[in-house]
């Protein structure tokens, strides 16, 4: 059964992981300035405890070290915090995403169910749990919690979930509710890179070939190309015999990521 996105979010304003990429974890300002979590949105952040400041600070410290790729100082960092108080939902979800970076999926997955627990109304929290779900294979249950993120009145970033949802139900093979829930990220923000490559795929995983490229024309307008892009207007353009455009996709995805899976697939596909 086909389950419709709220219509009221259809003249809403919208934000990772990518598309989801999934993606698309979406490590904003959630993350270092205290996310609005449902345990949080009580307090007057000028009366904090400095048990509370400690676990912001070291979640904070932990998402920056993270970025630059110190991934051991990091997890110390979030250790502490968690330690302090293990219901910190920002916490527990940047840890998750550390250890998803560092090949760690059942410790990831410990810690986005934990952040789930303590904040199962937060819209973000609901996200980052689905965009992991969904990378794991657990499509239906993904949708399920990128829909619960659209319930969450402060959730300001309706249409990073709904894209997600679409590439989610895309990933199981189910077109008409990826179509549904990719439209409606459209509807709520047109240029969002992740859903227009979405539609793109999905337009040409239909044979929709013109439409496929119209979707991903209006991409390449709102973000830059990435190896995953270039593939599939490579394959847009092949489908569409047009050759001279192909090359030009192939020759870009060579040049930029020669060492990736996708150019070792396009060579594949040309022949050589």
């Amino acid at each position: 059964m086909t389950r419709s996105a709220p219509n009221d979010l259809q003249t809403g304003r919208m934000l990772v992981l990518k598309p989801f990429r999934l993606v698309a974890l979406m490590l904003t300002a959630f993350f270092i300035n205290g996310c609005a979590s449902q345990q949080e949105q009580d307090q007057d952040p000028y009366n904090q405890s400095d048990s509370r400041k400690l676990v912001e600070s070291n979640t904070s410290l932990g998402l920056e070290y993270m970025n630059r790729g110190q991934y051991e100082v990091a997890l110390g960092k979030l250790k502490k915090a968690i330690r302090v108080d293990p219901d910190y939902a920002p916490a527990q979800t940047v840890i998750a995403v550390l250890y998803e970076r560092i090949g760690e999926q059942e410790l990831a997955g410990k810690h986005y169910k934990k952040a789930y627990e303590v904040a199962p109304k937060d819209g973000d929290v609901n996200n980052n749990y689905g965009a992991y779900l969904c990378r794991t294979g657990h499509e239906d249950l993904a949708i399920e919690h990128f829909l619960k993120a659209l319930d969450d009145p402060f959730y300001s970033t309706p249409a990073i979930a709904l894209s997600n949802a679409g590439s989610c139900a895309l990933r199981s093979g189910n077109f008409t509710e990826a179509d549904e829930y990719l439209r409606s990220a459209l509807q709520i923000e047109p240029n969002l890179p992740d859903a227009l490559m979405s539609m793109a795929k999905l337009s040409f995983e239909q044979g929709k070939y013109l439409t496929a490229r119209a979707f991903l024309q209006r991409y390449e307008t709102s973000a830059n190309h990435v190896a995953e892009t270039l593939l599939l207007a490579f394959r847009i353009e092949m489908a569409s015999d047009n050759t001279r455009a192909a090359n030009k996709y192939k020759l870009a995805l060579e040049s930029n990521f020669p060492e990736s899976k996708e150019a070792a697939e396009v060579r594949r596909l040309s022949g050589r």
